[in-house]
């Protein structure tokens, strides 16, 4: 998941930065509107984290703009606590949810929780397809109800391709949900990931499809292949003999 932080507060910008860098989430961060702006017009990011007293271009106006796009990005305002009338405003712009100044950082990551579980369609933390579940809070992800150990990155690509099971995500559009700016992460690797995400989850119904030549489809087939341990080869028939 890639958030996208917009505060002029420098020493807070980085300490949320760091801390949800932890927590395994890709983080940009800007100080001004119009950097928010710009970088919302280029970027994929499944979260804006938004202080509304920024320079050069307002919170409000960033947010009015992002909305007017018909963009559905969560948002998540970030107010001073004594200003009611700023956080009803930003309500009714279209943010989603709000937190006041000063504020704990596990409340604040709780809050990003349940604004990308929001964002996958998700009601809890747990997200199942098939045999396969990804409990989102505690970073564990399960198969026929055995852990199956992941890196942090592979994580990170399952994440994007439950968020959109069964439908086609490029591989451009991983890269740009995966990484930070500045940060070199070609095509080829994504197609190292997968083939590693592959050899780890493909054991029954769910599979990584491939779309040649457009990108990857995570998807449930109709046959349940016998059970197998994470980790193990796919069972004959699956995807993940194709080459990424």
């Amino acid at each position: 998941m890639r958030i996208l932080i917009a505060e002029d507060d420098q020493v807070l910008a980085d300490g949320l930065t760091r801390s949800l860098r932890a927590s395994h989430y890709a983080v940009d961060q800007v100080g001004d509107g119009t950097s928010a702006d710009h970088a919302l017009h280029g970027g994929s990011f499944d979260l804006l984290i938004l202080d509304l007293g920024l320079p050069r271009l307002s919170g409000f106006e960033v947010l009015k703009r992002l909305r007017s796009r018909g963009d559905n990005l969560p948002v998540l305002i970030l107010t001073a606590a004594d200003n009611l009338d700023d956080k009803v405003r930003g309500l009714d712009l279209g943010a989603d949810d709000y937190m006041a100044k000063p504020f704990e950082l596990a409340e604040l990551e709780a809050r990003v929780r349940a604004l990308t579980r929001r964002g996958m369609g998700a009601t809890s933390s747990l997200i199942r397809h098939g045999p396969l579940s990804v409990d989102l809070s505690g970073r564990v992800v399960m198969l026929d109800e055995r852990v199956v150990d992941l890196s942090a990155r592979e994580l990170a690509l399952l994440e994007v391709l439950l968020q959109r099971a069964g439908r086609l995500v490029s591989k451009d559009q991983l890269v740009d949900h995966l990484c930070v700016w500045g940060e070199e992460v070609s095509t080829n690797a994504i197609e190292v990931y997968i083939h590693r995400l592959r050899k780890k989850i493909e054991c029954g119904p769910v599979r990584i499809a491939t779309v040649r030549g457009l990108g990857y489809c995570l998807e449930r087939i109709a046959a349940e292949p016998a059970a197998c341990s994470p980790g193990a080869a796919p069972a004959a028939g699956g995807d993940a003999a194709q080459a990424a």
